[in-house]
């Protein structure tokens, strides 16, 4: 009891909170448009979404995670590794399991565009003879595993397992700004059976509380935008915090009631599951779903894939609501639409879905920024409460 009061008390203060800040830089559709690659690229990759969560998990030498998937993420954060450290910044992403770095081992080209983790000015850096491979949308990412040290704000967790990469995927990830990825999905699907960061932050009694929330915004730059470990910040939200139990311990996948407009049935008539996903920026579901959304909220086709809106009609179009656990979340027209070189993109996306997948939807970051999200391993649940 008197553990649970210090936790209570320190939830109520902030003081237990590790923050770790993120930022909104431009996103990997951004830059490849902005050096005139983006349309070849989209031309020689086609890519359905689903495909990262319908491989078989694979937790030996491979693991298959598409990081085209990445092509519009933009939130990053800052962590460090080794003695003395040696900083990274990494997509935080709920939907996948291990952590890697770009190394001095790397050969390809995209490697000399990031910073390179470098085992030999690292004291605490520990080789393994174990190989490691990432097979992506547009190539893999091969190396080693290591273990070292892994600082994420204050919290500093020792002897963590992660991937040194030696090659890496093309274009894609060359284009890209982050120098790695740090997962924070369930261990199950972890490559090579590695300990996920946040479990060892568990395991090795770092966090007040086991669990760590999302708080996205739009402002510039991101500004205000972080993860926290170890508790909620009850200045990110208002009312309450509704609860919702994990159905698969793999990524954080969760039971999806309903998706209404104007009160009419558009999807999930008897449910579906969709994935909680930081390393998604826009919400994706079954294509014949979301041509009907795209339908109701006016969207046209428009350019490098993505569905446009004219910004005028913004005031007269319709929420969007998404039904789980008996709650409803709506989102706005000015929450599902995004802002991509002064013009306005819907921020839905289909993908092609076999008929056994049972309708699945990624809950991306066009719906994680207006709810926060609090990813609770020690309960097994999703949390979720109007942003502020």
């Amino acid at each position: 009891m008197k553990w649970l009061l210090i936790a209570l008390a320190c939830i109520q203060l902030s003081e237990c909170l590790v923050r770790v800040p993120l930022r909104k830089d431009k996103s990997t559709r951004q830059v490849l448009q902005e050096r005139g690659l983006l349309e070849e690229f989209l031309k020689n990759n086609h890519y359905n979404p689903y495909s990262k969560y319908a491989a078989p998990f694979n937790t030996q030498s491979m693991a298959t995670d598409p990081l085209i998937n990445y092509l519009d993420m933009s939130y990053y954060g800052t962590i460090s590794i080794g003695t003395p450290p040696q900083s990274f910044t990494v997509i935080f992403d709920t939907g996948s399991s291990n952590l890697w770095i770009a190394s001095v081992y790397c050969t390809s080209q995209s490697c000399q565009n990031h910073r390179e983790f470098a085992p030999s000015k690292s004291s605490t850096y520990q080789a393994t003879n174990q190989p490691l491979s990432i097979q992506y949308g547009s190539g893999s990412m091969t190396g080693i595993l290591g273990y070292d040290t892994v600082t994420v704000s204050s919290i500093s967790v020792r002897w963590q397992e992660f991937g040194l990469s030696q090659t890496e995927p093309g274009r894609s990830f060359a284009n890209s700004l982050f120098d790695g990825i740090l997962g924070l999905a369930y261990p199950s699907i972890a490559s090579s059976g590695v300990t996920p960061v946040f479990d060892n932050m568990m395991s090795q009694d770092l966090v007040s509380q086991d669990l760590f929330a999302f708080y996205l915004t739009r402002q510039p730059g991101g500004f205000g935008s972080e993860v926290v470990f170890g508790g909620v910040d009850p200045s990110h939200y208002t009312g309450q915090i509704n609860w919702v139990p994990v159905t698969q311990q793999t990524y954080w996948q969760i039971s999806l009631d309903r998706v209404s407009i104007n009160g009419e049935l558009v999807a999930c008539s008897e449910g579906c599951q969709a994935i909680v996903d930081t390393g998604t920026s826009l919400l994706t579901g079954p294509s014949y779903y979301i041509s009907t959304i795209q339908q109701y909220i006016g969207a046209t086709q428009g350019y490098a894939g993505l569905s446009s809106i004219n910004c005028n009609n913004l005031p007269s179009m319709p929420d969007v609501v998404f039904t789980i656990n008996g709650i409803d979340y709506p989102l706005t027209p000015s929450e599902y639409t995004l802002q991509f070189q002064g013009e306005c993109i819907s921020g839905f996306d289909g993908m092609y879905l076999p008929s056994s997948s049972g309708g699945l939807w990624i809950l991306g970051d066009v719906f994680i920024g207006p709810y926060y999200s609090i990813f609770d391993r020690g309960n097994n649940r999703m949390g979720f409460a109007k942003s502020t």
